[in-house]
């Protein structure tokens, strides 16, 4: 059992998307060979807004909840009950999967708030919890921080899509010897894997038969390549009795800002997660509630243009890392790469440091996503499709100046 300051450093967020690296850099300078690369600086470690930005009407449906003034910014805890019906009804549309709209469903601050709702509603101390390597950075740090023991679930991903997903066999003797609660993503964060109608099915199947609790994290769902299919895991042959999906519109319709995340399940999870989110946040904002009106009804064109101008960049991109032999999977969704790095002098961790001084390049370390990855970085490509491609090349040249 982790003690309270053990449990907060598993929350580490100094190598994070979006955080600055605060360790102490003064001897990078000796580090450093080289002039510095000239470029538009470029942040991967999350999307640019300015260059996608989001979904029309999302200021004007921001400004009717306000407009409202109290009885929007005071919502109950889980959430407006009248966007809440429209959005059951929507989600229900979407998923395939009937979801009751007073007893299934909670807005939440971001999907990370669900996430942490989630895991606080579900995991004991000394939980068996299964978690898929790779995957979003928080799924291991919170199993940390409420106590759980991590069971490490292998994904593999640098195969063809028909080979790629998570071990199953491996899940299934995790769920045999004890495992209670699986908490993955897909589309994955931070390979882009979507798993397979069999794959989905399969752990559903798993679930019911163990009585395992299932934490799905489906954010990227409606951000599909190639007419990728998608199979929702509520909608699936054998819908287990625990069960939570997280989705939101944060990163597709570049909407992160206003911090909005929905989860939606078994009533008796919700209901925990609602109590929970009572003396956490006491809500999602109110005001931004509002947006959700738009999630979900935005233009057939408008977001099929947006799939082929992310494809593309991808595409663009997965050309650069290729020819200079840093082996990348293609994402079936999301807007992230996962480069594996050839042998450096250095550390990812320092080398992502250097990446950033010498190059203006902001990336993640592989390390955020599992103990496996340590030799890989996540690049969130919805950027400027220009200055993506130019900061990839001087990636590229940082990569050959460090090789060993």
């Amino acid at each position: 059992m982790m003690t309270l300051d053990e449990r907060f450093k598993a929350l580490e967020s100094e190598n994070a998307p979006g955080q600055e690296l605060r360790k102490d850099i003064s001897n990078l300078n000796a580090i450093m060979r080289g002039e510095k690369l000239e470029g538009i600086p470029v942040d991967f470690s999350h999307g640019d807004v300015d260059a996608f930005s989001p979904t029309p009407g999302a200021v004007e449906a921001w400004n009717k909840g306000y407009e409202l003034g109290a009885e929007q910014a005071y919502t109950q805890y889980r959430g407006s009950a009248k966007i809440i019906k429209e959005l059951a009804w929507r989600i229900s549309t979407f998923t395939g999967s009937k979801i009751s709209a007073d007893k299934e469903l909670i807005i939440t601050p971001g999907t990370q708030g669900a996430l942490f709702l989630a895991l606080g509603s579900t995991v004991e101390a000394g939980e068996k919890v299964a978690v898929v390597e790779p995957d979003y950075f928080a799924n291991r740090k919170l199993v940390k921080y409420f106590n759980g023991v991590i069971v490490p679930i292998s994904l593999s991903y640098q195969d063809d899509s028909s080979q790629s997903g998570p071990d199953l066999d491996c899940l299934e003797k995790a769920f045999k010897d004890g495992t209670k609660i699986f908490v993955f993503s897909t589309p994955n964060n931070p390979t882009g894997v979507v798993y397979s109608k069999d794959a989905i099915n399969k752990i559903a199947h798993l679930a019911s038969t163990y009585n395992v609790t299932l934490i799905v994290d489906q954010l990227y769902s409606r951000l599909l390549y190639s007419d990728e299919k998608y199979t929702h895991l509520c909608a699936c042959d054998a819908v287990p009795k625990n069960i939570i999906t997280i989705m939101g519109p944060s990163k597709t319709e570049s909407l992160s800002g206003f911090r909005l995340g929905v989860a939606f399940g078994t009533s008796r999870l919700i209901e925990r997660m609602e109590r929970l989110q009572a003396i956490v946040s006491l809500r999602a904002s109110g005001y931004n509630q509002a947006v959700l009106n738009i999630w979900l009804k935005e233009p057939e064109e408008w977001m099929k243009r947006r799939i082929r101008k992310h494809e593309k960049i991808r595409d663009d991109l997965l050309k650069i890392f290729r020819s200079a032999g840093l082996p990348t999977a293609t994402p079936q969704a999301g807007s992230y790469l996962f480069p594996k790095l050839p042998p450096l002098e250095i550390d990812t961790e320092l080398f992502v440091q250097l990446l950033k001084y010498q190059a203006a390049v902001t990336v993640t370390p592989g390390s955020e996503f599992g103990p496996t990855t340590r030799d890989s970085i996540r690049l969130n490509f919805s950027q400027d499709h220009k200055a993506a491609v130019d900061a990839v090349k001087r990636i590229v040249k940082i990569v050959d100046r460090y090789r060993k």
